[in-house]
Order: structure tokens, then C-alpha cells, then sequence
């Protein structure tokens, strides 16, 4: 397992704060599919862990709930903060809550676990926090995931552009213990040129690389050579995402 560097996630998600949500059709997406697995029950304290710049705490907070956002990185907790998003705010790393056991009846935590450096881990903590009778929501990505960008990058080099996510297997093994429930989901995105779907992931901070920054920046024969290997559809460069929704019952 590569280790993680906490401080550089954080800060590569705190540049992308303020552009964020330009760029994040795969997190609507994904969180509306998490939202309908969930259900329609109502909840009174909700802790949004991995709450970026607070698009899904702000939805909990018109829903009724009262609304804890936290986040790694103290930017995106500043544009929670502007959006009015929340309740609370506060900066923490889901591996090591600063908060009491037994705080909230929804614990909330989107495509945010894949950052850490043990699943399990994370999943222990936001059980803890999780009242007894209520609910951890989690999405993360899948082994799989990108394949398209992947394909493309050995065009060019034999470093590794992306991170390597968990197997299906390896996050229910992660639950081994709690009553739970999950489904899967591929979302694929569709851009113009190679270009614009890299970008996709500095728009939303996801670049930082667990092995480190492997490169300079592309040369005009190199972006030929990737957009060349990129596997097109109907003239568009798709980026395609496997995702795990898991559903935890605290008992």
C-alpha cells in the first residue's frame, strides 16, 4: 500500500475549492445515485464527512437536518462556510474524528474514503460517530475505475497517472461484521479532447498521486501520442468511473 500524504490531498482539493463545482458532474451523479439507495427516511443530525465545497451538506441542511460539514481541507470547509452549506464546520481527517461517539443519525461520506489510508479505518470511525439505530452512507471508487486515461498515459510513459483504487472485494471486507447493503454504478463522461478530461480532475482535486508528482508538464508530441491511444467514442474522449454505495446500519 503506497502511503498517504494527508497534507498534499488537502492542499490539491484547497486549490481546487473555489472551481469545484464547474467540474463535478460525476459527484451529482454519483451522490443522487447514493441519495435514492439511501431512501427517503429523515434524519435529525447529519455529518457530511468529506464534504468539499458543501453541495450535499446544503441539500441535507434544506431537507431539515441539522448539518455538520467536515472536510481535510481547510479551503473547501471556507467555500461550505460561504455557501452557508452547514450548521458546524469543521476541519478534521475521517481516520481520526475529534468528535464524541454517538453524534449523529446519518454519517454522510462521498466519494471521500478513497483518500485514505485504511478503509477500514475510516469506516470504524464513522461508525463510532453514528448513533445507535442510524446510518452510514459511504461511495468510493473501484479498481477499474479510468481505464480509458490509463490507456491512454501508455502511450506515453510506463508511470502510473492515476490511483490505484480498492476491489469490490476489498470494501466489503471492510463491513465484515455490520449489517449492511450496497449496489455498484459506472458513470461515464463524455469531453472534446483529452485535455478537458484531464483537467475534469484538477477541477475537482483529484490529482494528487499516493507514488508522487511522476512528471513534467506534456509536451505537444506527447498530448498527439495520448489523444492518438485515448479509446474515443462517436469522436468524444470519455472518462469512466466504477463506484461502491454502501449502506451501514449501526445496530
Amino acid at each position: 500500500m503506497q502511503p498517504v500524504n494527508k497534507q498534499a490531498i488537502a492542499c490539491a482539493f484547497g486549490r481546487a475549492a473555489q472551481r469545484y463545482s464547474q467540474h463535478d458532474e460525476l459527484q451529482r451523479q454519483s451522490a443522487q445515485a447514493l441519495r435514492l439507495f439511501l431512501g427517503d427516511a429523515k434524519y435529525n443530525a447529519v455529518l457530511d464527512a468529506g464534504c468539499g465545497p458543501g453541495a450535499n451538506s446544503l441539500l441535507w441542511r434544506e431537507a431539515g437536518s441539522h448539518v455538520t460539514a467536515l472536510d481535510l481541507s481547510p479551503q473547501m470547509i471556507e467555500q461550505a462556510r460561504y455557501q452557508q452549506a452547514a450548521d458546524d464546520y469543521l476541519v478534521a481527517d475521517i481516520e481520526a474524528l475529534s468528535l464524541p461517539d454517538a453524534q449523529f443519525d446519518l454519517v454522510w461520506s462521498h466519494l471521500a474514503v478513497q483518500w485514505c489510508a485504511s478503509l477500514p479505518q475510516a469506516l470504524r470511525e464513522l461508525y463510532r460517530v453514528t448513533r445507535p439505530g442510524g446510518t452510514v452512507a459511504f461511495s468510493t471508487l473501484l479498481a477499474n475505475s479510468l481505464p480509458e486515461l490509463n490507456q491512454a498515459w501508455q502511450a506515453v510513459d510506463d508511470r502510473p497517472h492515476a490511483n490505484r483504487f480498492l476491489s469490490q472485494d476489498t470494501v466489503l471486507a471492510g463491513m465484515n461484521g455490520w449489517r449492511y447493503r450496497f449496489t455498484t454504478q459506472t458513470i461515464t463522461l463524455a469531453f472534446p479532447d483529452a485535455l478537458s478530461a484531464m483537467r475534469s480532475l484538477k477541477g475537482i482535486g483529484a490529482t494528487h498521486l499516493h507514488t508522487g508528482r511522476a512528471r513534467k508538464p506534456l509536451t505537444r508530441g506527447e498530448l498527439q501520442r495520448l489523444e492518438l491511444a485515448w479509446p474515443q467514442q462517436r469522436g468524444e474522449f470519455p472518462l469512466s468511473y466504477q463506484l461502491f454505495h454502501g449502506i451501514i446500519e449501526r445496530d
